[in-house]
């Protein structure tokens, strides 16, 4: 009791104290005093943001990556060309329900924009096949390894677009050092049993997702007055879909996919919903990014994880 009457008369002598500043120095002055109070704590508030982002984003990918270690092996399910459409379409509908709730605005359909959005599209596409078939099939880390080098490609094609100006020489230099160092610890711990097509697929991957991520931003740099980001991500989704539509069509394991699932198994159910519904969310987070602000933070955002466990697990 001695302790709760002793925080009562702390706080009523806050409260007195709140009272007689503004009695004294009158509600503008407070107004003015909590301006510059917030003025302060707006960088901080932003940092401690973007940490919340990067951290969530990372136990996202932590979590897809566990889910789609148990569900691939034990089903024999390696049909990766449905998911990343299902994923896609998640993102569409998503967006969708967002704009039938009043919070977000969404333009109908652009060729226009698709017409600019077609390489990024393109790309984007195949990358998120080649990343569920890496997830599905690959066992000796060479993509994550090489999914490293994702923020400096993205830099590289940023700088040969022309996307917003380049970063300082310190930043390209403290980044290649850390990239680099991250990839040796990897390297001395011994990357064993690579599959012959990782050697060609994993390469392949980085480059069209750091081509998708740069194009994407420079779509958005250039039309930045003419479409909303909602706008934009919803044209290269509606893209994206069609184009992973008629790969499913063309691919001729599409027919197993539905053939060799164990539908009538709740489990199976359940972890292909996680591993969609995490893979659609890293894959919004990312493009978003892109899109509002830079390919290099969307890159980042993807690669904080690869790049930063090492180096911790050094530590």
């Amino acid at each position: 009791m001695g302790t709760w009457h002793g925080c009562d008369g702390y706080i009523s002598i806050l409260i007195s104290k709140c009272v007689s500043l503004v009695q004294t120095r009158g509600p503008a002055s407070v107004r003015a005093y909590a301006c510059d109070v917030y003025k302060s704590l707006a960088p901080l508030m932003l940092y401690a943001a973007i940490l919340v982002v990067v951290v969530l984003y990372a136990l996202t990918d932590q979590l897809h990556d566990f889910v789609c270690r148990i569900f691939f092996p034990q089903y024999h399910y390696p049909y990766t060309a449905p998911f990343a459409l299902i994923q896609v379409l998640l993102n569409i509908l998503a967006l969708l329900g967002l704009r039938s709730l009043g919070l977000v605005q969404l333009n109908t359909f652009s060729w226009r924009l698709a017409e600019r959005l077609m390489v990024p599209a393109v790309c984007g596409a195949v990358q998120y096949v080649l990343a569920m078939w890496a997830k599905a099939s690959a066992h000796s880390g060479l993509y994550p390894l090489t999914g490293r080098l994702l923020p400096l490609f993205t830099l590289a094609f940023g700088h040969l677009l022309g996307v917003r100006k380049p970063k300082s020489a310190h930043f390209t230099c403290l980044l290649t050092a850390i990239t680099f160092t991250s990839i040796g610890i990897t390297a001395y711990d011994g990357v064993y049993n690579m599959e012959l097509l990782e050697y060609i697929y994993s390469p392949l991957s980085l480059v069209l997702h750091s081509l998708s991520l740069a194009w994407l931003s420079k779509v958005a740099q250039i039309e930045q007055r003419n479409a909303t980001t909602s706008d934009l991500y919803y044209t290269l989704t509606v893209t994206q879909s069609a184009l992973l539509v008629l790969l499913c069509v063309m691919h001729p394991d599409t027919p197993k996919a539905i053939a060799h699932g164990s539908w009538h198994t709740l489990l199976f159910l359940g972890y292909m919903l996680a591993v969609l519904l995490l893979g659609s969310v890293q894959i919004f987070l990312v493009g978003i990014t892109a899109l509002r602000y830079s390919p290099l933070s969307a890159a980042l955002l993807h690669s904080a994880r690869g790049l930063a466990t090492p180096l911790i697990n050094l530590l």
